[in-house]
């Protein structure tokens, strides 16, 4: 599996210029994705919807809203 694309603006055009403000989505040669975004697992976990699970391996991460708004034009519809 490797990464194939940034999907949306990096880091650096959305303004991060420190490198401690890098959420970020890409694109896997598998077709699925890969999010880089602050672990809030602990925080959210017991906010889960009933329907809702995670699995002991799965992390709940937080991106920013502009990151996903950003990536919104670069994200497949099908």
């Amino acid at each position: 599996m490797k990464i194939v694309r940034r999907i949306g603006a990096s880091p650096r055009e959305r303004g991060s210029l420190s490198g401690e403000t890098c959420p970020d989505i890409f694109e896997l040669s598998d077709g699925n994705f890969a999010i880089i975004g602050t672990d809030f697992t602990a925080v959210l976990d017991k906010e889960l919807p009933p329907d809702a699970e995670r699995a002991n391996y799965e992390r709940i991460v937080v991106i920013s809203r502009e990151t996903l708004i950003r990536a919104k034009a670069d994200i497949p519809n099908a």
